[in-house]
């Protein structure tokens, strides 16, 4: 998987230069996920986001009776854990490969890192994290009522 290429299909880097592809391809990892890994787990620490290149992952959460609730599938281009960039903390969902899955993954302490040398490069990624979460939660808003037992 071309690690620019992948991030180029993401909506996160719609408005990107091919310069700025670049930027966020230097720090990027591509990684594989055979089916039925977890690319990560509800409750445990996040430290990267993912952008799928190929595959399909699954989404859950458990809901207040402890039932898993499937959130929906993403696949190419989608990204996943993008909060982890901005702030490191639980996971909010399970991640789990529907298909045998390829992913870029961009790690924290790197976009930190990159923050200081390229700012406004992180500040127009961010902004598009922003975007693109702030959509993800409107199309979600029924999956999300039965997370908390409201319907």
């Amino acid at each position: 998987m071309e690690v620019a290429a992948a991030l180029k299909a993401s909506p996160l880097f719609k408005d990107f230069t091919d310069v700025g592809i670049q930027i966020f391809a230097a720090i990027g990892m591509a990684r594989a996920f055979p089916k039925g890994s977890a690319l990560f787990l509800e409750n445990r620490p996040g430290e990267s986001l993912f952008i799928v290149g190929e595959g399909t992952v699954r989404l859950s959460a458990r809901n207040t009776a402890g039932e898993d609730v499937t959130l929906g599938d993403v696949g190419m281009g989608e990204p996943l854990g993008e909060l982890s960039l901005i702030q490191k903390g639980e996971r909010l969902c399970t991640a789990i490969a529907v298909t045998d899955v390829t992913a870029v993954e961009i790690r924290h302490t790197d976009f930190q890192k990159l923050t200081a040398q390229k700012p406004q490069a992180c500040m127009k990624l961010l902004m598009g994290i922003v975007t693109h979460f702030g959509q993800k939660v409107r199309d979600n808003r029924e999956a999300m009522k039965s997370l908390v037992g409201k319907t």
